[in-house]
């Protein structure tokens, strides 16, 4: 497993937390009409990010297995960070995060074998093909304000990370603060937009 400076982990983190953001609005726009700020204030899930890095210490990179050992491993350690997650959250702030009960194979509200398998898939094509193409982006930046960039912004997303908590946690409701509806609403809907 190749080691990489504080800089590179940090811009990893920034990179892989707004992807988060993206494939939960596509998710949600597909499954609901709609796409939100998932309760944070910018567009990044720093959840995702840090997944992502504890993947690349705990597991390293799909090469070293069969997929579908890696694939395996993956799915475990999603289930688990989604029940720990999802407890966590509910207990802090009061709310559900997100309920999967309504899935079939759902083990508890916050995991199910098709959530599972899918981030588990996404991660496996993820951390195979997409993860060493960044790294070896970042490494090719030197210019010193792109180093220090991923570092600030990685302190940003943490900084709004525990302030959209808070937030949960001070109203025991979800941090909204825009929503966007996809579909066509008739006259007697309205649209939610912050």
């Amino acid at each position: 497993m190749e080691e990489y400076s504080v800089f590179t982990w940090a811009s990893i983190i920034v990179i892989c937390s707004f992807i988060g953001f993206v494939i939960e609005n596509a998710w949600i726009g597909i499954r609901y009409g709609y796409f939100d700020n998932r309760n944070m204030y910018l567009p990044f899930l720093l959840g995702y990010g840090i997944a992502v890095v504890l993947f690349y210490i705990i597991l390293g990179l799909p090469e070293k297995y069969p997929d579908i050992k890696y694939f395996s491993s993956v799915f475990v350690l999603v289930s688990l960070g989604e029940i720990i997650l999802g407890y966590v959250v509910e207990k802090v702030c009061g709310i559900y995060y997100w309920d999967y009960s309504g899935l079939p194979f759902h083990l508890t509200r916050y995991t199910s074998l098709f959530t599972s398998a899918g981030f588990a898939a996404m991660i496996t094509v993820f951390m195979r093909s997409v993860f060493p193409f960044i790294v070896k982006m970042l490494s090719l930046i030197e210019a010193f304000p792109f180093r220090y960039a991923g570092v600030i912004f990685a302190g940003l997303l943490i900084v709004d990370y525990f302030a959209s908590f808070y937030q949960m946690r001070k109203r025991k409701d979800f941090h909204l603060r825009w929503k966007v509806e996809l579909r066509i609403k008739s006259e007697d809907e309205s649209v939610i937009c912050h």
